[in-house]
Parts: structure tokens; C-alpha cells; sequence
């Protein structure tokens, strides 16, 4: 694998200002090439993990439906990302999973999202006047690395509506966190070594301990706040309160709450600020779909601030995102294990093999998409995921089956708000010393930032 990726041409190593969406040739040279050599179906191992690669929609159709309990999250994945979720929803299996998501899923429904449009708009404001104070200080233009300031919006979002702080409060756990995803992406890949006293593994367990500590003084923190408003429960606090009816112990109750809160904390911001930030690259890429985006918002908004209802009706604006999404999916694989012998269609999984969901590939395949699959369109959405593909189940930004993300209806109107507020402020494009590099570690995020040149509309 290193010797094929050796010979790839790498994303940065093109001309500046050229920007090509195909970049899993670059990222991912040897299952091209291994899918051309043997199909859409194969397997490789890594050590003693025996990995089965699927790229055939039918049967990805059939794993996407599968509710079964013996295919879930793999145990190598929970080995190498616990510092980083725990137990959490994210890499739990079986009973914990579902008692995990019952708990969780009912304040990520569309009609708790609803309520939080407010804060997400609030939040959002207080960007753009930074962001108008920059351009007002530099004449009327300025170029600006927005990728950091929406990474810091977004955390303040999830802080806000989840969890009752802002980001002020959270900032020391987001910034953690994102140096411990860091430090883990840079990890070795020989199991053994994850246990080893080395300088890198010393600084993870540092900033798991760490991370850990700043919760439980945020979750202490509410247990002697007693002027909490049981109408306007946030997550947190529903959380707690679930758990303190269930008589869990004390480390049950402070492992639940930590493990969760890490994984909402950094799937809640990273991602959603990470689509954000595909989503300006790719209007200010293609100005006729930012004035079109623009209109919508004009049209829709009329002057007033974004309700759950004008958000509800910005098709064009769902369009681009749903488009962003599949051109730049925040994870670029699905990962499962059998653990116990599956069978899909025709394909027998043993016990203990891992089946790999190419999320990037199909999502970039033409046979699925049509012969302009590299290309940025989003009209090919405008009825909707069904007529956008061949096969609807090969679309999956937020996962797939029973596991699908469950904080995608949050995340969608988050999207909405940040993005209409900025088109109805601004106009953009990108910086010349742009260079586009889509790195892939957890999720897929630009190398060098992302700068735009913005100018007050």
C-alpha cells in the first residue's frame, strides 16, 4: 500500500488555483487499483485483521439494512479511537448502543432541532460582526482564513444548544480534543505499539485525562446549579437527569456522560464545520451557484432573520450542501464487523472479518452518479437524493443502516443558518494563494485552510 501511494500524484503538488474533486486517486490509489484488478469486491489484511472492501450498491443496499446486532462497529476502530469517543454512542455495540441512542436520539428529532434556531442564528451573528469589523478595518475587502472561524462557530453552536455554555467555556475541551485527533491520525499502525510509554502515547493519555477532567467540572458544575429551567432541559441536563433516575453508579454515570460528551463535542462541531467550510470553497468556486444561493436567501428571508420555517423552504441552499456533502463526505468510509457469521445476498462475512464501505468512492462513482460524478452540480438534487443516483443507498454523508448519524437533521439546519447569514452579508472568493489539498485523516478537512476574499454585499 505505501509503495502504491508512493507513486500517486498528490493533491498540493498541482498548480495553484486548480481544483480537482477526484482527489481519492490521490488518497486512496491502491483500492483503484485493486478494484480495477479484481471488482468491486475483495479483501486484504492488515496484520491479523481481515479486511472485505464493498463497492457493489447492492450489496451495500443489503448492509444498510441490516439491524442486526452482530454487525456492528469494529473492535480494531474502538481500540484505536477510545481516547477519542470512549464508549461512547459513536463505537459502542449491541444492548449499550441502543440504550446509548434512546437516551440521545429524541433531542436530535426535527421538532427539539427547531428550537434551536434561535441560538444557532445568535451565534452565528456574532461571527459575521467579527467577520464585518475585518472587513470594515481593511477598506471594504479583506481576505480571510474562515475555516478557523467557523471551526470556533460551530463549537460554539454545540456548546450553546447542548450543553448550556458557550464556547468560551468548552473552548479548552474542543481545542484538546482536536490535538488529540491529531496526535491518534499520526499514530503508527502496529497495534502493539498503541500500549508502549512513547513520547506520542504519553501526550495522548495526557489529553484523555485532561479532556476528562474539564467535563466532569462542567457536569459538577450543573449538579450545584440548581436554577435550571426543567422547561429548557439541554442535552446535558436531560442526560443527567436520565441517569440519575436509572440509580447508576457514580463511575457508570461520570463514564456515560464523558464518553458521550466527547463524541458529541467532536462530531457535533468538527464535522459540520468541516462541511461548512467545503460548502464557501465550492460557491466561491462557482459564483453563478453563490448568486443563485444568494437570491434564494433574498427571496425567502426578505430582509428578516432565518426561522425554522425560511430554512425549511431554502431549496437551492439544500441543494448545494447535499451536493458538498457528496463531493467532500465528513467520513470517507463506513466500517463494520461481523460478529458472527453474516450473509448478504450472495457474500458470505465470517465471523470476525471487517467489511469497508467506500463512502468516497461511491459517492465519486459514474456509474452511479453519471459521467460528471468529479464534477460540482447540484441541480442533479433537485428531486431529491432518489433522482439524483442510481441507487439511493449509495449516498451516505451521515452513515448508513441503523446507525445513521443521528444528529444529520442538527447538523442540515446549522448548515442553513450559518451559510444563508453569509450569503445575505457578503460576497466571496477564493483567495489566489488558495491551494487546494483535501487531506483525509478522521474526516476529510483542507490541508492549508481555506482563504477567501470577502467583500461586503
Amino acid at each position: 500500500m505505501k509503495s502504491i501511494q508512493s507513486t500517486a500524484e498528490m493533491p498540493q503538488s498541482k498548480a495553484r488555483g486548480h481544483v480537482e474533486h477526484s482527489y481519492k486517486w490521490t488518497h486512496f490509489p491502491y483500492f483503484e487499483r485493486w478494484r480495477r484488478e479484481y471488482g468491486p469486491i475483495f479483501t486484504y489484511s492488515t496484520g491479523h485483521t481481515v479486511i472485505l472492501y464493498v463497492s457493489r450498491p447492492d450489496l451495500v443496499k443489503e448492509m444498510n439494512l441490516c439491524k442486526s446486532f452482530d454487525f456492528g462497529k469494529p473492535s480494531l476502530l474502538h481500540k484505536q479511537r477510545h481516547a477519542l469517543f470512549g464508549d461512547g454512542i459513536l463505537l459502542s455495540n449491541g444492548p449499550m448502543w441502543a440504550h446509548q441512542r434512546k437516551i440521545l436520539a429524541p433531542e436530535f428529532f426535527m421538532d427539539k432541532v427547531k428550537g434551536m434556531v434561535s441560538l444557532m442564528v445568535e451565534c452565528t451573528i456574532s461571527m459575521l460582526n467579527s467577520l464585518e469589523s475585518r472587513i470594515d478595518n481593511e477598506g471594504g475587502i479583506a481576505e480571510i482564513g474562515v475555516d478557523g472561524d467557523l471551526r470556533s462557530l460551530s463549537a460554539d453552536v454545540i456548546s450553546r444548544t447542548c450543553f448550556g455554555s458557550s464556547y468560551s467555556k468548552g473552548k479548552e475541551i474542543f481545542s484538546r480534543l482536536r490535538d488529540l485527533n491529531l496526535s491518534m491520525s499520526l499514530q503508527p499502525g502496529i497495534p502493539v505499539l498503541r500500549y508502549l510509554p512513547t513520547k506520542k502515547n504519553r501526550k495522548i493519555w495526557r489529553l484523555e485525562r485532561e479532556i476528562r477532567s474539564l467535563i466532569l467540572k462542567i457536569v459538577n458544575g450543573r449538579k450545584q446549579d440548581q436554577s435550571v429551567d426543567s422547561s429548557k432541559k439541554d442535552l446535558l441536563q436531560m442526560i443527567m437527569d436520565v441517569l440519575e433516575a436509572s440509580r447508576a453508579g457514580p463511575d457508570a454515570v461520570n463514564r456515560f456522560v464523558v464518553d458521550n460528551c466527547k463524541t458529541i463535542y467532536f462530531a457535533g462541531h468538527e464535522t459540520t464545520a468541516l462541511a461548512a467550510t467545503w460548502c464557501l470553497m465550492l460557491l466561491a468556486l462557482h459564483p453563478e451557484w453563490q448568486a443563485r444561493a444568494c437570491a434564494e436567501v433574498v427571496d425567502v428571508c426578505r430582509g428578516r432573520i432565518p426561522d425554522s420555517d425560511m430554512i425549511r423552504r431554502m431549496k437551492t441552499l439544500t441543494m448545494v450542501i447535499q451536493e458538498t456533502l457528496r463531493l467532500y463526505p465528513p467520513a470517507p468510509f463506513v466500517a463494520r464487523e461481523a460478529f458472527e457469521a453474516m450473509e448478504f445476498g450472495s457474500l458470505k462475512i465470517p465471523k470476525g472479518a471487517n467489511a469497508w464501505i467506500p463512502v468516497l468512492m461511491l459517492h465519486h462513482d459514474p456509474q452511479i452518479w453519471g459521467p460528471d460524478a468529479h464534477e460540482f452540480n447540484p441541480e442533479r438534487f433537485s428531486n431529491g437524493v432518489s433522482s439524483a443516483c442510481k441507487n439511493t443507498h449509495a449516498y451516505m454523508p451521515f452513515g448508513m443502516g441503523l446507525r445513521v448519524c443521528l444528529g444529520q437533521n442538527f447538523a442540515m439546519v446549522e448548515l442553513k443558518v450559518v451559510l444563508s447569514l453569509i450569503l445575505s452579508k457578503f460576497s466571496f472568493s477564493l483567495s489566489p494563494k488558495y491551494c487546494h489539498s483535501p487531506i483525509v485523516r478522521m474526516t476529510v478537512e483542507p490541508k492549508h485552510g481555506l482563504d477567501l476574499i470577502f467583500k461586503r454585499v
